[in-house]
């Protein structure tokens, strides 16, 4: 594919990982913006609009590259699973996952602003976690870190600890969904 420069505005080391699996060329620029969490917003709509506000603000400085942001949640219940501020709620968050199916979105929004062109889309995937006991939620806990991570967990880190199975994407579970992705940058390439 012949794209733009693509610069991903992402921090996240798991996102990293997978665009390099693409085998495309980019540069990592993490946007500096307040994600929103709103209770008047679905899921999908929540990660829409946060990847929408990091890929707008990297884009307005670099407005002839391809931005690319993306946002992940876990909801279950209508209940919105982002990071963990601390370890006592990752526990909690895993507790009310084990034995149950929830589902995992990632919003993706690519942009560039010359000539002004912007993407948006999300994807899910049902995950549903195997019942767990409080001595194995301590061990998987003790084995990732899991404050860095939507849900509290890592599915391409000893997820076959906790995961009884996925349905969907298991890219868009580590954070992009590659799948989709390609498919998109494909309207992109000059």
């Amino acid at each position: 594919m012949d794209l733009p420069r693509i610069i991903l505005a992402s921090a996240s080391p798991r996102r990293v990982e997978l665009l390099r699996k693409l085998k495309l060329r980019f540069d990592v620029q993490p946007a500096d913006v307040v994600e929103v969490h709103s209770d008047h917003l679905t899921a999908r709509e929540v990660c829409q609009v946060n990847a929408y506000r990091k890929a707008r603000a990297i884009a307005k400085c670099q407005p002839n590259a391809l931005v690319l942001a993306a946002d992940t949640l876990v909801h279950l219940d209508n209940r919105l699973f982002g990071k963990p501020a601390n370890l006592a709620e990752a526990r909690r968050m895993l507790k009310r996952l084990a034995g149950r199916t929830h589902e995992v979105v990632t919003g993706v929004c690519l942009m560039r602003l010359h000539p002004h062109a912007c993407i948006t889309f999300e994807v899910g995937t049902d995950v549903t976690f195997r019942k767990l006991t409080a001595q194995e939620i301590d061990r998987y806990l003790a084995a990732i870190n899991p404050l860095d991570k939507a849900g509290a967990y890592a599915i391409q880190e000893f997820g076959d600890w906790i995961v009884e199975r996925i349905e969907g994407s298991f890219t868009n579970v580590v954070g992009l969904p590659i799948e989709r992705l390609q498919l998109e940058l494909a309207s992109w390439s000059a």
